[in-house]
C-alpha cells in the first residue's frame, strides 16, 4: 500500500539510530531507530492528539495498518485491518432540564435527584410516567434467600429500590447482583428504576452527583445499547432523602423506617405498593461516530494451537486538541501512548522477521477510545475477531516511561495467573527483574485496557517500566508535569534504547506464551479467575503470590 504524503514526510523526519545490541545471534533485531520513528510520527502536531473519531486518529490508524502490511502481517479486523467501533458521546440538553415530578413536587436534576443522559433516544425528550412499587433491594436470587419481587405487580410501573446491596452479602455475589437489578426489574414489567440513597450513603451521593449527569462516551451495540448492555428499563434516577420522602407519602411505611431497616445486618425488607405516581423526563443530545481498532495477525505454525491467540495491545488514541488552552493546544501523547504503540510495532517486527513462526497466533492490536473509558478494548473483548479461535493471554503496553535505562518492570496482575511467571523468566534472560506493585492503592490492574480481557476470562498483565535506576523519579515527574499535558511530546528526553529494550522484553513474553505446551492459567482460588473464568483450568498458587 502506498504511504500517503503526510506519512512519508514524517517518516523521513525520524533520525536514524543504532539497533539495540543482541543477547544471542538467534534473537531478532530490536531497533531504537524504529521506536523513535513511530513515536515521532504518532506524536506529530498534525495528528492533533489522536482523539478517537477525529481525522488525526484516522491518520494514526492508517499508519499502523501500513506498518502491519509492510511487515507482512495478515489483516485481523472485520474490515481489512480495521474493526470499526460505533461510539456515542452524549449528555443532557440543558435547554430542557431533566426533572422528576412526584405529585405536586418537582425535583430538578442535580439537587434532590440525579438523572443520567441516554444515547438511545436521540435528541427527543423522553417522558415516562407510572405508579411506583417499593421492591426492597430489588434482588432476585433464591440461592441467597432473596426474592424481592414475590407477590408484587410491577407491570408498567417504577421499581423503587435501595441503592447498593444488603450488608453482609458476599462481595462476589453483591457485584453480580448489582449488574442484574435493572434487568430483573424489567423482567417483571418495570418501566424504570428509582434508587433510594439513604443518610448513610452520603459519600455515594456526592460521587454520583459528580458523574451521573455528566457527558459520557460509550460504544453502542447494533441495537443502540451502551457498552452492549440492554438496560431493560427505559429510564432511571437516584433519589435523596427529600425526594424519597415525597415518593413514600401516604405509604404503609415512611422512608425513614425503610432506611433504618436497611442499616441492620443482612436486612430482609419486604416490598409494597406506593401511593404516589412519578414522572421522569430528560432530553439527551447525542453525537454518534465510528473509530477503528487496528489489528494485525502473525498466524500460528502449530495446527493444534494456531486457533489460540496471544494479544499484544496498546491504545492508539490520546486526548486530542484543547482550543481553550493558551499557547500549545495539542496533547501529542508521545509517552501516552505513542510509546506503547511503537514498542508493540517493534515487537511485531521481531515476530515477522523471526526464522520460526510462533506455535500460537499473535494478535497485535492498536486500540481506540481508551481515554474515553477503555472502549476499544471493551468492544474487542465482547466482539473477538478470532472466529472459532479464542484469546489465551493479553500483554498490554500503556505509557511505558522511556526516559531511562530501566532495570526492572512492574507486571500489574502478574500475581493472579501464570503470566507473572512468564514475565519473570523473560526478564531474567535480559537481566531485568520484576518488582512488586509500588502503588497498590492506585489499583492499576483495573485501570487499563487489559482489564476488559480479564473480564472476558483471559489471563492478562499490564506491563510498566519499574522504579529502579531512577525510574521512580522519572515516573513521578512525568505524572506531575507531563501526563495529559501538551508537554507530553517528542522533545522529552527519550531513551530510545529503552524503547528497543522494552520491545524485546515484550517479544519474549509473548513468544513464551505462544510456544508453551499450555496456555496461561489463573491460580487456584484467585478472585478474578473465580469471577470471570469459573470453568477454566487452574494452576497451583506459588508460595509467595497474593490474589
Amino acid at each position: 500500500m502506498r504511504v500517503p504524503m503526510l506519512l512519508a514526510g514524517l517518516l523521513l523526519a525520524a533520525a536514524p539510530l543504532a539497533a539495540h545490541p543482541q543477547a544471542t545471534p538467534e534473537e531478532p533485531q530490536f531497533s531504537a531507530a524504529e521506536v523513535r520513528k513511530h513515536v515521532t510520527f504518532l506524536a506529530d502536531d498534525r495528528l492533533e492528539g489522536r482523539d478517537a473519531g477525529t481525522p488525526g486518529h484516522e491518520i494514526a490508524a492508517r499508519y499502523v495498518a501500513e506498518q502491519f502490511a509492510a511487515l507482512g502481517l495478515k489483516p485481523g479486523g472485520t474490515d481489512g485491518w480495521f474493526q470499526q467501533v460505533s461510539l456515542a458521546e452524549y449528555g443532557l440538553d440543558d435547554r430542557h432540564p431533566a426533572a422528576l415530578r412526584i405529585g405536586k413536587h418537582a425535583f430538578v436534576n442535580g439537587a434532590n435527584v440525579l438523572i443520567a443522559p441516554s444515547p438511545r433516544f436521540g435528541t427527543a425528550t423522553q417522558t415516562v410516567t407510572g405508579d411506583a412499587v417499593f421492591v426492597g433491594y430489588g434482588i432476585e436470587a433464591p440461592d441467597l434467600g432473596y426474592q424481592d419481587y414475590a407477590g408484587l405487580d410491577l407491570r408498567g410501573k417504577f421499581a423503587v429500590m435501595l441503592v447498593g446491596t444488603p450488608r453482609g452479602l458476599p462481595r462476589a455475589a453483591a457485584a453480580r447482583i448489582n449488574g442484574e437489578r435493572a434487568r430483573s426489574a424489567a423482567k417483571h414489567g418495570a418501566i424504570g428504576v428509582l434508587y433510594l440513597v439513604g443518610p448513610d450513603d452520603e459519600m455515594l451521593w456526592r460521587a454520583a452527583a459528580n458523574t451521573v449527569p455528566d457527558n459520557t462516551t460509550k460504544w453502542l451495540s447494533d441495537e443502540g445499547f451502551p457498552d452492549g448492555q440492554d438496560p431493560g428499563v427505559q429510564i432511571g434516577a437516584y433519589l435523596d432523602e427529600t425526594a424519597a420522602g415525597a415518593l413514600f407519602a401516604g405509604a404503609q411505611k415512611r422512608v425513614e423506617e425503610v432506611f433504618a431497616a436497611a442499616a441492620l445486618p443482612e436486612a430482609r425488607i419486604k416490598g409494597f405498593a406506593l401511593e404516589q405516581r412519578a414522572t421522569l423526563a430528560r432530553t439527551s443530545k447525542v453525537k454518534a461516530y465510528r473509530s477503528p481498532n487496528v489489528i494485525g495477525v502473525v498466524p500460528g505454525s502449530d495446527p493444534a494451537l494456531a486457533d489460540q491467540y496471544v494479544v499484544l495491545s496498546a491504545h492508539l488514541d490520546h486526548v486530542g486538541r484543547d482550543p481553550h488552552l493558551p499557547g500549545d493546544k495539542v496533547h501529542n501523547g508521545a509517552m501516552d501512548n505513542a510509546a506503547g504503540v511503537a514498542t508493540m510495532l517493534e515487537a511485531a517486527r521481531a515476530f515477522a522477521k523471526a526464522r520460526t513462526r510462533p506455535r500460537r497466533s499473535i494478535l497485535f492490536v492498536a486500540l481506540t477510545a481508551e481515554e474515553d473509558g477503555l472502549l476499544g478494548s471493551s468492544y474487542l473483548a465482547r466482539h473477538p475477531v478470532t472466529g472459532t479461535g479464542r484469546l489465551v493471554a493479553d500483554v498490554n503496553l500503556d505509557m511505558p516511561i522511556l526516559l531511562y535505562d530501566f532495570q526492572d518492570v512492574i507486571a500489574f496482575g502478574g500475581e493472579h495467573s501464570t503470566m507473572g511467571e512468564v514475565v519473570a523468566r523473560a526478564g531474567a534472560r535480559m537481566g531485568v527483574r520484576v518488582s512488586p506493585d509500588p502503588m497498590p492503592e492506585e489499583q492499576f490492574f483495573e485501570r487499563s485496557d487489559h482489564f476488559n480481557f480479564v473480564k472476558a476470562g483471559v489471563p492478562s498483565i499490564f506491563l510498566m517500566t519499574g522504579f529502579a535506576n531512577g525510574g521512580e523519579k522519572a515516573f513521578r515527574d512525568f505524572l506531575a508535569n507531563n501526563y495529559h499535558q501538551p508537554s507530553d511530546q517528542i522533545d522529552l528526553p527519550f531513551d530510545w534504547e529503552a524503547g528497543a529494550k522494552f520491545a524485546r522484553l515484550n517479544y519474549w513474553i509473548a513468544r513464551e506464551v505462544a510456544d508453551a505446551p499450555e496456555a496461561p492459567r489463573w491460580y487456584e482460588g484467585n478472585a478474578f479467575g473465580n469471577r470471570y473464568a469459573p470453568g477454566a483450568p487452574r494452576a497451583p498458587r506459588p508460595a509467595k503470590t497474593g490474589g
